[in-house]
């Protein structure tokens, strides 16, 4: 099974090319595509793990449909015949754009990441253990690695082009985006991480922490990107999870612990990734999507 590493379309306007997604300009709309490539230490690897990008894909849908209630968000359809219907000059690509498109309302995107923390860990960890401090919000003395927080905090972040987001504390955000903006975003964001953490939970999985886009349309704030997939949160085993080490996770770890142990300097191009570390991390992705959804990756 190949994965989808290059994807071209040139009949229709290339919107943004991230690590992971390729965005299309439709004219009203954009076409999100999600390919099967990964990422590492802000480098992209030279193959990818199969069929990641459907499960993060699909993974999307669930959480925008089960968060709609709280916050809209750009999701039109994933549905590749109403899609093509839409916009016939896709009809060539419609094997390529199954289970891996989403046509999505066009917004003007919000500069800040919105992050939600419920347990300690990642960089929070390393700023705590530093300061005793997250962002700006001063923590209780003791904490273990993993330590579940006593209620989820906001820590944003900056929006960066290319490279990794700098966390800033709350203030500094608001400062850029303003008072009503950040107070809605900050509101919002911690009832999405509460409803889908208590969720993942009952399905055997911590959420322990999460990043959230939103931007507006018409001066409306919708939720945007993805949401809640294993390339923008944390999520552990409920039934490994032991506070005071790192734990087992659902995500390119494995990719990350075998990069480690290589004589690279984490700067591109990156190493091709072995057959076994690719196989092993798509057991991971597609094992989540099953464990969050209650169905098989079609």
């Amino acid at each position: 099974m190949e994965p989808l590493v290059s994807l071209e379309i040139p009949e229709v306007k290339l919107f943004r090319k991230g690590k992971v997604r390729n965005v299309y300009d439709l004219g009203t709309e954009l076409l999100f595509v999600v390919s099967d490539r990964i990422s590492a230490f802000d480098v992209v690897m030279p193959n990818g793990i199969p069929d990641k990008g459907k499960v993060l894909n699909n993974i999307s849908v669930f959480w925008f449909d089960l968060t709609k209630d709280i916050v809209d968000n750009h999701m039109v359809s994933i549905d590749i015949d109403e899609i093509i219907e839409k916009y016939s000059i896709l009809a060539p690509y419609r094997d390529l754009l199954q289970g891996r498109a989403m046509l999505v309302k066009k917004a003007e995107p919000i500069l800040a990441e919105c992050i939600v923390r419920g347990y300690i860990s990642g960089s929070g960890w390393k700023d705590y253990k530093a300061s005793g401090e997250v962002c700006g919000i001063k923590l209780p003395e003791g904490l273990k690695q993993s330590d579940k927080l006593e209620k989820p905090i906001f820590t944003p972040s900056t929006k960066a082009d290319s490279g990794h987001d700098i966390n800033v504390s709350e203030e500094e955000i608001r400062k850029e985006v303003g008072d009503e903006t950040i107070d809605f975003l900050k509101e919002k964001s911690i009832e999405l991480y509460k409803k889908a953490s208590e969720y993942a939970e009952t399905k055997g999985i911590i959420i322990a922490d999460t990043k959230f886009e939103f931007g507006k349309i018409d001066g409306k704030i919708i939720l945007m990107d993805e949401v809640l997939t294993p390339d923008s949160s944390r999520f552990w085993p409920l039934n490994d999870y032991e506070a005071g080490r790192s734990q087992k996770s659902f995500d390119k770890q494995f990719v990350r612990d075998y990069l480690e142990g290589l004589d690279w300097d984490k700067t591109p191009p990156g190493p091709e990734l072995p057959e076994e570390i690719t196989s092993k991390t798509r057991e991971k992705y597609i094992q989540a999507y099953k464990m969050i959804t209650d169905k098989d990756l079609v």
